[in-house]
């Protein structure tokens, strides 16, 4: 018994070495591409469904990473676990107000906020002043930019690059300093590439001292574009343009791993109770949660890509239909030469590993070409579009998408040649040779 197991196993080591030679078989290799190209213009038609069926798939996931990458560098910079607030009129009647009345928000909401709320991590008060007709100065020069008051927590929020200087402190808050942090597109117009810091500018008529230059790190802000806009320490803004105690915008984080929408109702409702707001009032208080909206795009480039594997996959299997129904042709023309082989001693694996082996590699040599020039165009097309912001960045396709292609182009090579080896191995020899 044990002879007998020692020699099973021994035979499927000698047929695996067997199997793994005939990688290096020279011959066998040499008939594979003869069988190909003995006829150019079928071998061509047939690997061209595969060929063009990976070449739009890699056409189409480089796209689409593209899309997804352009999206993300849109939101770089910018904390997507934070959600902002303003003011609406109410569209509910509650305790003696009516209908339709205007409210804002107020620095009182800001102690009561920071108490209840324990998941929120950073919160920053905002007001905005127009930009009114050249409302910002430095000498002969001017310009209308939009001016924005905030806390220094607003740099976590919406994170800017300091080309000069520093952004806005706790200091400059406490003591209501009349400083002021420049987008990058005011210097280049007020300053010329002088160092600015330091320096004096007239706001809608109040001067205040440059201490920083800043760059957003986002294409995504709130209220204006950061480089045309003039920065205010909060309470200074507040006091220099009598705005009282009134907040025109708040922004607030999540601490790491908390849901937005915690933050978010918790300080609905408390902004609620504060101003006497029916708690079923849905539209006095309006919030934008960047979080579901960074979800939003996440979930559509998931669809798109499933949309993508999908019309893909789909036309490599066209493809391999394809592939499949000319071996088949193939196959029949080939009865006579089977049978031959049969006669002279080929077994039917012989034969199986033989039509699989010619099907593998034509559409391995069809799919490497379509991955190849795929590849080649998506390059050029990031190159073309790499100057500049956009939506559409940097196409291209992984190592592991590559690998994965590679794959999918085995099986499918050895799904469409399964039916004509099939076909080949039941032709039985003596019928084949007799055949005319």
């Amino acid at each position: 018994m044990k002879k007998e197991i020692n020699s099973q196993l021994q035979f499927e080591k000698t047929s695996l070495w067997r199997r793994f030679m005939l990688l290096f078989d020279i011959d066998r290799w040499q008939e594979i591409w003869i069988t190909i190209t003995s006829n150019k213009s079928r071998s061509f038609l047939t690997a061209f469904g595969v060929f063009w069926g990976i070449f739009m798939l890699v056409l189409m996931v480089g796209s689409g990473n593209a899309l997804e990458t352009g999206i993300m560098s849109q939101m770089e910079g910018f904390a997507t676990n934070s959600v902002f607030f303003a003011a609406e009129r109410t569209t509910e009647p509650y305790k003696g107000f009516r209908k339709g009345r205007s409210w804002d928000m107020t620095n009182s909401d800001l102690p009561i906020i920071r108490e209840r709320v324990d998941e929120m991590q950073y919160m920053s008060p905002v007001l905005f002043a127009g930009g009114g007709d050249k409302n910002v100065v430095r000498g002969d020069k001017s310009g209308s930019y939009l001016v924005k008051g905030c806390y220094p927590e607003y740099d976590l929020i919406e994170k800017s690059k300091m080309l000069y200087g520093r952004y806005v402190n706790d200091i400059d808050i406490a003591e209501k300093r009349k400083v002021c942090v420049i987008g990058e597109r005011i210097y280049e117009v007020l300053f010329h590439g002088e160092d600015p810091t330091g320096k004096q500018i007239r706001v809608n008529g109040i001067y205040f001292q440059v201490i920083g230059v800043a760059r957003s790190t986002s294409q995504v802000s709130i209220g204006g574009q950061t480089a045309e806009t003039v920065v205010l320490p909060f309470t200074t803004m507040q006091q220099a343009f009598n705005q009282g105690n009134i907040i025109h915008f708040l922004a607030a984080t999540a601490k790491p791993g908390m849901d937005v929408k915690i933050i978010e109702d918790k300080i609905t409702n408390i902004l609620k109770q504060q101003h006497q707001i029916a708690p079923e009032d849905k539209s006095a208080v309006f919030s934008m949660n960047i979080e579901e909206q960074f979800k939003m795009f996440n979930n559509l480039g998931i669809g798109i890509a499933a949309l993508i594997w999908i019309v893909g996959l789909g036309t490599l299997l066209a493809g391999a239909i394809g592939v499949s129904n000319i071996m088949l042709v193939t196959v029949r023309e080939r009865t006579k030469e089977i049978g031959i082989r049969r006669a002279l001693g080929a077994t039917p694996n012989n034969i199986i590993g033989q039509i699989m082996s010619e099907t593998v590699v034509l559409t391995l040599l069809a799919g490497i070409g379509g991955i190849v020039l795929g590849v080649g165009l998506l390059s050029a097309i990031g190159v073309a579009l790499s100057q500049g912001d956009q939506f559409f960045k940097d196409p291209q396709i992984s190592f592991s998408m590559a690998i994965v292609s590679l794959i999918i182009l085995i099986v499918i090579g050895l799904l469409a040649g399964l039916v004509p080896a099939q076909r080949a191995m039941m032709i039985k020899p003596v019928e084949a040779i007799a055949e005319e």
